[in-house]
């Protein structure tokens, strides 16, 4: 997992999909990626109306950019997935996608419902740190 550790408390609940934190021994390359949009090539949003489509395109878009930052998503110690929607059932819908591609790999994460997000018709947005130990 190119250094970073992922803690559970046993003193905290179990049935949830994150780890509790996250932990990179120094030295270490940090990489903060901007929240990642639902945004083709060509600066469309996708899948209007789907966040789930719309959760695929994100995940491919942060997987770019933490390639280009010479990272995966198994570098990643934090994420936030912003869902713009007061429905928690939208919220869930988003999630599951975000955990198709974060995998084993379940990071400290915050979900939250938010009103509204920056481009049209944008329903979700995931930002992330990376962390890569061993690098400076």
């Amino acid at each position: 997992m190119a250094g970073v550790r992922l803690i559970r408390s046993p003193e905290l609940a179990q049935t949830v999909e994150y780890a509790y934190a996250a932990v990179a021994d120094v030295p270490v390359r940090a990489i903060w990626a901007a929240g990642a949009c639902p945004l083709d090539a060509g600066g469309k949003t996708v899948a209007v109306g789907d966040i789930a489509g719309q959760t695929h395109q994100v995940m491919r878009n942060l997987v770019t950019a933490l390639e280009s930052a010479g990272a995966t998503l198994t570098d990643v110690a934090k994420t936030t997935v912003y869902v713009a929607s007061s429905r928690q059932a939208d919220l869930v819908a988003a999630w599951r996608v975000y955990r198709e591609y974060m995998g084993d790999h379940d990071v400290p994460s915050t979900l939250l419902g938010v009103a509204v997000l920056g481009y049209p018709d944008q329903l979700v947005e995931v930002e992330a740190v990376a962390l890569i130990t061993g690098q400076v």
